[in-house]
């Protein structure tokens, strides 16, 4: 059974920064994508960034290029997502997720497990 056990959310000020992680377990992931999602009130859940657990590669939403940084560690079996030049837009709660398909897929329906979520609230 995978399970999918995210930390590291909280209240940071506009421009400020936090650190995400998700502890991944219950299979080996070499064939699969790890992603992060969010979702905020009112509004459908949104892709925004995932990692090839094999090789590294990284997808990013548009609007968070340049400001996020998703990373996985497979020694540790996590991966981290490293936000910088929080904007409260980002407020959400943020979702980690897996499953046997590419990195570059964004529909929260191509990944099959799901983390209970994080509250990221970033106040102006």
């Amino acid at each position: 059974q995978v399970q999918l056990i995210e930390s590291g959310g909280g209240l940071v000020q506009a421009g400020g920064s936090l650190r995400l992680s998700c502890a991944a377990s219950g299979r080996t992931f070499g064939s699969y994508a790890m992603a992060w999602f969010r979702q905020a009130p009112g509004k459908e859940r949104e892709f925004v960034a995932a990692i090839s657990w094999s090789s590294g590669s990284t997808n990013y939403l548009d609007s968070v290029k340049g400001r996020f940084t998703i990373s996985r560690d497979k020694a540790k079996s996590t991966v981290s997502l490293q936000m910088n030049s929080l904007k409260p837009e980002d407020t959400a709660i943020y979702y980690c997720a897996t499953g046997p398909t590419s990195y570059t897929n964004i529909g929260p329906h191509d990944y099959n497990y799901w983390g209970q979520g994080t509250q990221v609230t970033v106040s102006s």
